[in-house]
């Protein structure tokens, strides 16, 4: 399972809502309720996030076994 809660972290960290995440990267509402649910989303989407925060994949998503 992934899971997106370091993103949610560096969210806090910045002073940022969900809300500007998704108008700031061009995500869908849909993307945005799929990132929330830890539901699997494209490889697209998290290269237009890393590319915002210039950051590592790794920063924004984790593996649970």
């Amino acid at each position: 399972m992934f899971s997106y809660t370091p993103l949610f972290t560096l969210l806090v960290q910045k002073g940022m809502t969900k809300t500007q995440l998704r108008e700031a990267t061009g995500m869908s509402m849909n993307t945005l309720a799929k990132i929330s649910k830890n539901e699997y989303v494209s490889m697209s989407t998290l290269d237009s996030i890393c590319k915002y925060f210039h950051c590592k994949i790794e920063d924004i998503i984790e593996f649970i076994e």
